[in-house]
């Protein structure tokens, strides 16, 4: 997770991390990325049922639901056990989360325990009562996919009307007084719908937006061919910077995140080294806070059946399920070979990627990704859309990128 916001605009400074010991015990949620000690932001998949038929789902939801979804008192006992390690925040996801009639019981319950309860939803099933209840409990934030305008949105949700519900959910989480932001995923067919995304954020008041790069997994697998080329991930990239600095100077600040590509981190740092060059520095060493990707580390998965994943597009691996050992032991489990090697991802990654300049702020990619367009784990991720050049070490690079 890249902070367009923080890092570009200057809204996050290294001071402000290093303010509070980079604990994430201690740290407000806009500054976890940066902790030192890297508890795992946990993704609980509660449920693979789902209203809609997203064509991009990693998750391949359902219609229906499944029998082997953890109980109530498994989830409860579930987060007992993050608490107990310190995880900092439960993004309850899906499926379709809101599908599940106790996500208010499980997310109050989080709340109880002192994490962070945030929820990712479609936003067509947040009635205004469900939004007063979901307030009620602590809810932090919900993040509410939006893929586009109308049409497009419609499209790739699968079903007509998806997009004017959703519109409607956003509102009724606004009315109650609950934080919501959007999510988007980026590929060759909506990339030319980023404009209107910041538009709804100014429109609609929202305050918060995550830029999703494609992932190849699940349903997603079948849009390999249709994620961006490098160049047009940098046009993209350059549009996102350029919206989120104009918002910026107009006064009406958003949180703008890209998230599953940490070539990002890299390209904001030498777009600024032309533009601002002391804010390159900063920006530096907040990359080198943030450590880059950090599936199996920083952040995990737990699936409606309670399998445990480095993150929530590794459903081909579980390192074993919390029904039959707490997700603590399995987490620390360094006898899993695996598990270890993703805990030093660094050490294992190969090609251009274990050369690489910004290997220490990327932490070698996506390796989900990698693997699923080379059939090698640690392969260089080939979304990463930094020139040979630009990887190479400083002392033997020339700076040419950007416009």
């Amino acid at each position: 997770m890249i902070g367009i916001s923080k890092l570009y605009c200057g809204t996050v400074e290294p001071s402000d991390a290093l303010r509070y010991g980079r604990q994430s015990s201690g740290l407000p949620s806009h500054l976890l990325q940066f902790s030192v000690d890297k508890r795992p932001v946990v993704v609980w998949n509660i449920s693979q049922q789902c209203n809609l038929k997203c064509i991009h789902c990693y998750a391949h939801a359902k219609a229906r639901q499944t029998s082997d979804e953890l109980t109530t008192a498994e989830g409860m006992a579930l987060i007992d056990d993050l608490a107990a390690i310190g995880a900092p925040v439960i993004l309850f996801s899906g499926g379709e989360p809101m599908m599940r009639k106790d996500l208010p019981d499980l997310a109050g319950y989080a709340v109880e325990k002192g994490m962070r309860a945030v929820i990712s939803t479609n936003g067509t099933l947040i009635t205004p009562e469900a939004a007063r209840e979901l307030k009620e409990i602590g809810l932090s934030y919900v993040g509410i996919s939006i893929d586009g305008s109308r049409k497009i949105n419609d499209k790739f949700r699968g079903v007509d009307g998806a997009f004017d519900k959703a519109m409607e959910g956003i509102r009724n989480a606004q009315n109650a007084g609950i934080k919501v932001g959007l999510r988007f995923t980026i590929n060759r067919f909506n990339a030319h719908e980023v404009p209107v995304l910041f538009d709804l954020l100014e429109e609609m008041d929202i305050p918060r937006i995550c830029f999703y790069h494609l992932v190849y997994a699940g349903r997603g697998s079948s849009l390999v061919n249709d994620d961006l080329s490098h160049e047009e991930t940098r046009k993209v990239m350059d549009l996102i910077m350029d919206r989120t600095r104009e918002l910026h100077d107009k006064g009406k600040p958003k949180e703008v995140l890209t998230v599953d590509n940490h070539a990002d981190g890299p390209y904001i740092y030498l777009r600024l080294l032309r533009e601002d060059p002391g804010r390159a520095t900063e920006v530096l060493s907040l990359l080198e806070m943030n450590e880059g990707n950090n599936s199996g580390h920083g952040i995990g998965c737990i699936s409606w059946n309670g399998d445990v994943h480095a993150d929530q597009f590794w459903r081909h691996h579980s390192f074993g399920n919390i029904r039959h050992r707490p997700f603590s032991e399995i987490w620390y489990d360094m006898s899993d070979p695996l598990m270890k090697k993703l805990k030093e991802k660094k050490k294992h990654v190969t090609g251009r990627c274990s050369r690489c300049r910004w290997l220490d702020v990327c932490g070698g990619n996506f390796r989900v990704r990698a693997e699923a367009f080379t059939g090698d784990l640690w392969a260089p991720d080939p979304a990463c859309y930094l020139t040979d050049e630009e990887i190479q070490p400083e002392s033997h690079q020339t700076i040419t990128t950007g416009r």
